[in-house]
């Protein structure tokens, strides 16, 4: 078992550290807001800390699950980052959506302090987090994915060390390229269901077993049908995503023609106050335009 730390504690960091706790890990969280930090350990056990540092100070590993490039570098080279509590030859394991840039900036800077460093970001959702199935998709070294592969299982389904540093990160922007243009998809079927007065159900209950179906058609239509969106990935988190992977295909010369359309259907959503609801709320845009 090991000493870790845990750096974040929203819809997704919450559940996971709660799952390194009861696998029996030594875990101490930090959590920007204290109250959030205080009702986990309520829930879970394990310690609590006032800053990333304290959090971090003598543990193996660290995590962190936060929001964006800003806020990592903030819990990581702040001056009460983790940083300033790591030890050397502890590992920093970082479950961030961000961007490769800087997964490569972090993993250099561990290097240079006698430290290993993972981008790990993951796929699931917060059922996912909540269930302890996620994917996890890594880059960094092999030797530090070897000592973080068992403490992962806590939580993952799935988990591939897919090359060096910012690997992880790279393969979390296909993920959300092909999510993007296939809940559009779901929202134009969903919509045309609506439309042609079908039994939307009956029609889904059918097709999502064929060549049609995907864990958003399963998980998803229901609530489409029924109009219901405050719940799941919030259309926030989503095109924050999308503006990662579409910076990083200028970068490399990938196109992305439904990607870039599907992230302006968002940003209709985000003018309309639709920020903080689910992806699959592409379906109000197409109601709204009939």
């Amino acid at each position: 078992m090991a000493k870790v730390a845990f750096i974040g504690l929203g819809v997704m960091g919450f559940p996971m550290a709660g799952h390194l706790a009861r696998a029996g890990h030594d875990v101490c969280v930090y959590n920007r807001t204290a109250q959030k930090a205080e009702q986990w350990t309520q829930e879970y056990g394990g310690t609590s800390a006032a800053t990333p540092a304290a959090a971090a100070n003598g543990a193996d590993l660290v995590f962190t699950c936060v929001g964006n490039d800003d806020d990592l570098l903030e819990v990581t080279t702040g001056s009460e980052g983790v940083f300033a509590g790591m030890k050397p030859g502890s590992l920093l394991i970082d479950h961030t959506t961000a961007s490769a840039e800087v997964a490569r900036k972090l993993d250099a800077l561990t290097r240079s302090k006698n430290m290993g460093f993972l981008d790990a970001p993951v796929s699931g959702g917060q059922a996912g987090a909540e269930n302890g199935v996620l994917s996890v998709m890594i880059g960094g070294a092999e030797d530090d994915y070897a000592r973080a592969e068992p403490v992962l299982e806590a939580y993952a389904r799935s988990q591939k060390l897919l090359g060096p540093a910012g690997s992880g990160q790279l393969a979390k922007m296909v993920n959300q390229i092909a999510i993007a243009g296939l809940v559009q998809g779901l929202a134009e079927a969903t919509h045309f269901v609506q439309q042609s007065g079908l039994d939307g159900e009956a029609v889904f209950d059918v097709i999502q077993h064929g060549a049609a179906g995907s864990w958003q058609m399963v998980n998803r239509h229901k609530t489409m049908l029924k109009g219901e969106y405050d719940f799941g990935f919030a259309v926030d988190w989503m095109r924050k995503d999308l503006q990662i992977a579409l910076n990083e295909a200028r970068r490399n010369g990938a196109r992305l023609p439904v990607t870039a359309l599907v992230d302006q259907f968002y940003g209709d959503i985000q003018a309309s106050g639709g920020g903080r609801l689910d992806t699959s709320s592409l379906l109000k845009r197409l109601e709204k335009e009939g």
